[in-house]
């Protein structure tokens, strides 16, 4: 059973996302949050498996409260809700930790698809979207400054991997670019994440960009497989 969170301070929009949800046999609502304080306290007593996350709260907003949640270092993810006008707000989100977003105008079916996929451990990232959103918003420093030490752990193929990462594909996008089974990119993006102390796909992809590892625009060259 998936445990949800629904925080936003429109008792509406939660009425609204409770219907949804309630028709679902594997996801349960836990509690409603109409402030980002009261998402974080919830979420500490309840320990939901995710978070549904308006931005804009009063008190302290969404990013602020994704920020709080992630610090705890308790299981429970966060799925952003957005719309496109507030596009800065969603790579802060991702900074913070959040392992998604969702537009608010998406359909019940990728509402529900969604907290399924990010209680998983996957990270929701729409490709078309992540790079527009990295690209327009991450202030980059040159090259090779504030490196991890840990960049130097990570293998050849597990920095194609993370480079392939970084431009939202799935696992699936992954193999089929660098020839090889899910299973391995698989077992390449748990040792990427373990070794770079990751939280998730989304905290993979800010890092890519931010260190320069990939650069906006850069588009990764097919390779061979190995």
């Amino acid at each position: 059973m998936i445990r949800v969170l629904l925080a936003d301070d429109q008792a509406l929009v939660r009425g609204g996302f409770n219907s949804i949800l309630a028709g679902q046999a594997d996801i349960e609502v836990v509690g409603e949050a109409e402030d980002g304080n009261a998402a974080v306290e919830l979420t500490e007593r309840l320990r939901p498996d995710v978070v549904l996350m308006d931005i804009r709260m009063p008190g302290i907003d969404g990013i602020e409260a994704t920020r709080r949640i992630v610090a705890r270092d308790i299981a429970t993810r966060v799925l952003v809700l957005t719309t496109f006008d507030i596009d800065d707000y969603v790579y802060e989100a991702m900074k913070a930790g959040a392992s998604g977003f969702l537009l608010k105008t998406a359909p019940p079916r990728q509402l529900v698809e969604a907290l399924r996929t990010v209680a998983a451990g996957d990270a929701l990232l729409a490709p078309s979207i992540t790079r527009r959103l990295v690209e327009q918003f991450v202030r980059r420093p040159p090259p090779g400054a504030s490196v991890p030490r840990a960049f130097d752990e990570l293998t050849e193929r597990e920095r194609d991997v993370l480079k392939l990462l970084a431009r939202a594909l799935s696992n699936a996008e992954i193999a089929a670019e660098l020839v090889v089974s899910e299973a391995t990119v698989k077992s390449h993006v748990n040792r990427i994440l373990t070794k770079l102390n990751l939280r998730d796909r989304a905290q993979a992809i800010v890092l890519a960009y931010e260190t320069g590892l990939i650069e906006p625009g850069s588009n990764p060259a097919r390779h061979s497989a190995t």
